[in-house]
């Protein structure tokens, strides 16, 4: 359920670019109807009205996140925090400016911003970020820590560029379909993967004499 909760935005993005791709004369019209007055580019194009129906659903439903967790006492996490702030930047400059780049741009700026998180709690402040949020699940030796903070550190500088070129090098529709893939295909292959080389690690210590 938290998966799909964390999910929500990214598959509400998805699915209402599809239905505006196929509705493109209704998307026009729900997108000039909404965001006629807070644009500041013209009249609003029949091509750019989905991707920015698409993100006004996007930022809505991360404005819902945020307040749900609030209004139910929960602890928001800085990484959903720093997602909130991204897509309100990014997807408020596509709306403003009628301009799909912005919103194109926001994936990579949200991977490399965790890896410079995670390399600054490392570097500057000697602390580890990624095993703050794991040591009270899983007990690992320190070089595996820290091969586990790179290992995150290169995929989001990996995610952010292939994310980049995808943007720049393909239709607006295949830079959808890869930002959906790369959070229910790309992502969880990763987490596997990591499972794997984490196992021999929670075996050893399942097994070790009390």
């Amino acid at each position: 359920m938290k998966i799909l909760f964390d999910l929500f935005p990214v598959l509400l993005f998805f699915a209402v670019f599809k239905w505006g791709e196929s509705h493109q004369d209704s998307a026009q019209q729900w997108v000039t109807a909404l965001f006629a007055s807070v644009s500041a580019a013209g009249a609003i194009t029949a091509e750019v009205a989905p991707v920015m129906l698409a993100t006004g659903v996007a930022v809505l439903a991360s404005c819902l996140q945020i307040l749900y967790l609030l209004v139910r006492r929960q602890k928001v996490e800085p990484a959903l925090w720093v997602s909130f702030i991204i897509i309100l930047v990014f997807g408020g400059a596509t709306i403003y400016f009628h301009s799909e780049t912005f919103i194109k741009w926001k994936p990579t700026v949200l991977y490399w911003t965790y890896g410079i998180g995670l390399l600054a709690g490392q570097w500057l402040f000697k602390k580890n970020l990624i095993r703050s949020a794991m040591e009270s699940q899983i007990q690992l030796p320190d070089p595996v820590w820290n091969a586990l903070l790179y290992s995150w550190v290169g995929f989001s500088v990996v995610m952010g560029i292939a994310n980049i070129l995808v943007a720049q090098h393909f239709s607006t529709s295949a830079w959808a379909n890869f930002k959906l893939i790369s959070v229910i295909g790309i992502m969880p292959a990763f987490l596997i993967a990591q499972s794997f080389y984490l196992s021999k690690y929670i075996k050893d210590e399942q097994h070790e004499p009390h």
